[in-house]
Parts: C-alpha cells; structure tokens; sequence
C-alpha cells in the first residue's frame, strides 16, 4: 500500500498569518518545524495503519518548506516546482492507493484562516461546473480521481474539514485550529494535533483503495480576480475567455488538463500584479 501525501503550510498548526508561511521570514522559520510535525504524524499515523510506502509531496509556495532533516525516516519526498501536477505530483503514476491533504485550508472567497485557491489574493472565486466555491483541495481531489485514488485524510483548520465534507465525505479530518478570522484562529499545541493526526491516518488507512478512475469531464472552470486587468492577463492562456468585466472561463475535457490551465492562468495572473494597486 502506498500512500502519498499533498502537503501545504496554510492549514498547518498555529499557523495564522500571511508572516508565519512566506519564505525567508522568521515566522517562517519557526513554522517550518511545526509543519514538518503534522506531516510527520500523518507518515507514522499511516504507517501504524499498514502502509507500506509514504511519498510526501511539498505543495506550499517555493515547495522547499519540510525540514527533511526532520522528516520520517521511512517516507521519502519531492521537493521543489514546476511539477506536472503540482500539488498532487505522483498520483498518476498508477502505484497510489490513497491520498492525504495536509495542512490544507478553504478557498478563495470563503470563510477559513488564509483562505484562497493558489494565489494568496487577487482571485476572488473558483468555480467548477457550478459547485460551491473551489478549495485546491477540490480542485485536487478531482485529479485524484482521475487516477482513481481516494482521499482518506485532510487537516486543516475547522472549516477545511467543513468543506472537504463535500468533495470527500469519507475522508478523515483532523481540525488543528478553529477559524476566527482570515488571520486568527484558536490553535492547539502540537502535542495535541500530532497525536490526532497520527491517529486520524491510521484509522484513514483503511480507505487507502484504488478504484475505476472517474472519468467525470469536460469541466467548465470559472475564475473570478479583485481588478479587471487581472482577467485580461488571464485570457491570454489559450482557450480562456473573457466572460465579465473581472471573469474568465474555460473548458477541459479532463482535470488533468483543467489544473494545467488553471496553473497556467495563475501564473500569468500573478506577472501581472502591481506591488501596491493588484
């Protein structure tokens, strides 16, 4: 059995501010460690589970955040950018029985410490055929999908299990903070999340099987930014089109293909923001 898991710093414990996840930043340093715990305590949790192998892929900002000097010693990682499938690098190589959202947290536009979808702000909205606003959690969770592998566990804080509810109502869910505001939350020590965690995988591990892949597409993916301009840079990406003064869409026939754009239209979004104006 081999588990992979998709790890990001948002939804990680104490986290709260945009200071304790930026690289270079001496909150950054500090919660390095204390995110490197909660994967950690999914590996071993897994493990204690029955698995037999644990790839850890890095999915927060530069990918280069885990300590792996801290890291298991039984699980390996991929680290760095520019991955075909970015938060999800891995899955489809068709060896994965299961997948695990780490430190994760609620999308653009909702309720949830550090909301957003990829880009920390300037987009206000994600939007797949018509579901409630998009995670990168649900984003991801149709990738997986695709390649028939199952999430079986998310962390995060309180509203991120709230929302993973609907994307993987059978997935475990570990709550290591409760949302007060975008940048507040009532935090547990990691004593407290590491020994949930550890035990919400091992109980996940059971769910850890492969299944017909889902062939659910085309998907229509809506975008909505904070400036009109960031649109116009958006629909460049061809197939993307410009459908509002600060809105775009485009179809994929596949979320392989979807997340691909998406990334594409992120990418170029983010070339696009100003310092000071967005």
């Amino acid at each position: 059995m081999k588990i992979l898991i998709s790890a990001d710093m948002e939804g990680a414990t104490g986290v709260t501010w945009p200071g304790d996840v930026l690289p270079g930043t001496e909150g950054w340093q500090r919660f390095r460690h204390l995110f490197t715990s909660d994967v950690n305590a999914a590996i071993a949790g897994f493990f204690d589970g029955g698995a037999d192998e644990v790839l850890v892929n890095e999915a927060h900002w530069s990918m280069r955040n885990l300590l792996l000097e801290q890291l298991d010693e039984r699980a390996e990682m991929v680290t760095g950018r520019h991955k075909d499938l970015s938060m999800v690098e891995g899955v489809q190589h068709g060896d994965v029985d299961g997948i695990a959202f780490v430190g994760f947290h609620t999308g653009a536009g909702t309720e949830g410490v550090l909301a957003h979808t990829y880009l920390p702000n300037s987009i206000t909205g994600v939007w797949v055929d018509g579901s409630p606003p998009a995670s990168e959690g649900r984003l991801n969770a149709l990738v997986a999908a695709e390649y028939g592998v199952p999430v079986v566990l998310v962390t995060g804080d309180d509203r991120t299990g709230i929302d993973a509810r609907d994307y993987a109502p059978a997935a475990r869910t570990v709550a290591v903070k409760d949302y007060v505001s975008r940048y507040a939350a009532v935090c547990r020590p990691p004593a407290r999340t590491a020994a949930d965690i550890r035990a919400a995988a091992k109980d996940a591990t059971s769910l850890a099987v492969r299944h017909e892949p889902v062939r659910g597409g085309p998907f229509t993916i809506k975008v909505e930014f904070d400036a009109a301009h960031l649109a116009g840079a958006a629909a460049i990406v061809p197939g993307v089109e410009r459908t509002g003064e600060r809105r775009v869409a485009y179809t994929s026939p596949t979320m392989y293909e979807g997340i691909r754009c998406y990334k594409a239209v992120t990418t170029l979004v983010s070339a696009a923001v100003e310092e000071q104006y967005g």
